[in-house]
């Protein structure tokens, strides 16, 4: 069967790959333990599913607008200006089926074939490929444990060239925590002023999962402003992931743009979610906040546990609900059947023999290390740590 080239280009999310594997493992009555969920462990708060419910009693069961219901995007214009101090109009406004989609809409209406995309490591798997989708090129900036896996402006100075065309990061940072705080993004948005023609893509998906302070935003920078695009969604604050539902804010040319995009792909996003969301972004946010303690909790715990074993490096995340420890000092070992050469060895290791699912580094691009998330319960991390420390205590 030939099938399109365009599938050569990019690349199954590792992130789905590995649940799949867990699922599989299950399916044949295997006790797994997923420290791969990329995902809140907690239910939709209350008040958002009634609003729902009512929604779909007044009858919101057709056809959408393609950048959204206008009541949604007054929304999240009422949420920037509360949450970010940053003001912006409904026509700024783009809601898609989740912050993903709102992603590729950005990436493929900004990079022509042959543009650079700066982007940091590590990233959220789905960047780079969204690029060479584009057929754009990729320019990765390593960071490391030891930088808190944050680069400079220096770095990122050194590796502007003329066909730079966007800039993409995540702050808080899937896989890592790291979280940019003002003055390190105020240095950021220095290089960028003198590089006016670089846009910024500014992933800010898990702004409320946030353990050091108020979230900073780098579109907060007037001098940047127009070329800053705003990515986030409801999935990861009000753990609503399965209603698929995300937005950008931009400047209209852009948002234009990416309503273009959206307009062929897939319309408008679902109505109910967009009622709901209407709920989630301008009402109580407290199941957010008290849901986000947790998540500190269980931060605290794991560093504990991941302190237990030796070999492993691990900075302390300051967001989202993931550690990403350097597993290097493992490549190379074996217990006597499996030997581990590289961080997909680990992955597949503790997978098969403590049957604890995780996601190799490669796929965000920092081969030497394992992102293990703790959106699980705390009874379920503590017994996935037990095993792991053991598995990796039969290796020599």
């Amino acid at each position: 069967m030939q099938l399109s080239s365009f599938l050569q280009r990019f690349n199954e999310p590792e992130t789905l790959k590995m649940a799949k594997l867990g699922r599989e493992l299950r399916s044949r009555g295997v006790d797994v333990i997923d420290l791969s969920l990329g995902e809140p462990d907690f239910d939709t708060p209350q008040h958002i599913k009634e609003a729902a419910i009512k929604a779909i009693h007044d009858n919101w069961s057709h056809y959408t607008p393609v950048p959204g219901f206008p009541d949604l995007r007054e929304a999240v214009c009422t949420k920037f200006k509360r949450d970010n101090n940053l003001d912006y109009q409904p026509g700024n406004i783009v809601v898609s089926t989740g912050a993903k989609q709102s992603l590729a809409n950005a990436v493929l209406a900004l990079v022509d074939e042959g543009d650079e995309v700066i982007i940091p490591t590590p990233y959220w798997v789905t960047y780079s490929e969204l690029v060479k989708i584009a057929k754009g090129k990729v320019v990765e900036i390593p960071s490391t444990v030891e930088q808190g896996f944050k680069i400079t402006a220096e770095q990122l100075e050194s590796a502007i060239t003329s066909r730079t065309k966007l800039f993409l990061f995540s702050s808080p940072c899937n896989p890592s925590g790291a979280v940019y705080s003002k003055e390190e993004l105020r240095s950021l948005a220095g290089v960028f002023k003198k590089h006016t023609g670089i846009f910024i893509l500014s992933d800010e998906i898990y702004e409320y999962i946030n353990f050091v302070g108020p979230h900073e935003s780098i579109a907060q920078f007037d001098e940047i402003r127009e070329r800053v695009i705003i990515v986030n969604g409801l999935s990861k604050g009000f753990a609503m992931t399965g209603w698929r539902l995300g937005y950008i804010a931009a400047n209209t040319e852009i948002a234009k743009a990416c309503e273009k995009v959206q307009g062929q792909f897939t319309s408008g996003a679902n109505s109910i979610s967009q009622k709901a969301a209407v709920t989630a972004l301008t009402t109580d946010l407290r199941p957010s906040i008290e849901m986000t303690k947790e998540f500190a909790r269980r931060r605290t715990r794991v560093l504990e546990l991941v302190k237990e074993i030796p070999g492993i490096h691990c900075s302390k995340p300051d967001g989202a609900f993931y550690v990403f420890p350097d597993v290097s000092a493992y490549f190379g070992k074996t217990d006597g059947e499996s030997v581990i050469a590289n961080a997909g060895d680990f992955c597949m290791y503790l997978l098969n023999k403590a049957h604890v699912s995780s996601v190799m580094g490669d796929a965000f691009g920092e081969p030497r290390c394992v992102r293990f998330s703790f959106a699980n319960s705390m009874e379920k991390i503590v017994e996935g740590w037990k095993r792991i420390k053991e598995a990796l205590q039969r290796l020599h």
